[in-house]
């Protein structure tokens, strides 16, 4: 048995993007951040939905609309396919779990 809150390192230079599960049409991935954002220069314009769940930490997600999504501990958020977005800040204090499901 694995546990998604352990195994942190003790230093996180960048994001950390670990999989979880990849079956068919599905892929679960656990991503470290601290501090991290996305790179400023282009967004995240995935083929899939994704399924985003703070499992430890914060962070704030902005749309290409300009909306903008702060998730806490145990906040979620649906992400359609194509919908362009990016990761602005995530808590410099702790790490911040993500729990990300692609489908």
């Amino acid at each position: 048995m694995n546990n998604l809150l352990s195994s942190l390192p003790d230093t996180l230079d960048k994001e950390a993007f670990e999989s979880v599960l990849a079956a068919d049409g599905v892929r679960i991935e656990r991503i470290l951040s601290k501090g991290h954002a996305s790179p400023e220069e282009g967004w995240y314009d995935q083929g899939e939905n994704e399924w985003v769940l703070v499992l430890e930490g914060a962070g704030t997600l902005l749309f290409e609309d300009g909306r903008k999504v702060l998730l806490n501990k145990g906040d979620h958020c649906h992400i359609p396919a194509h919908t362009r977005h990016r990761v602005i800040w995530t808590d410099p204090e702790q790490v911040t779990i993500w729990l990300a499901v692609f489908y």
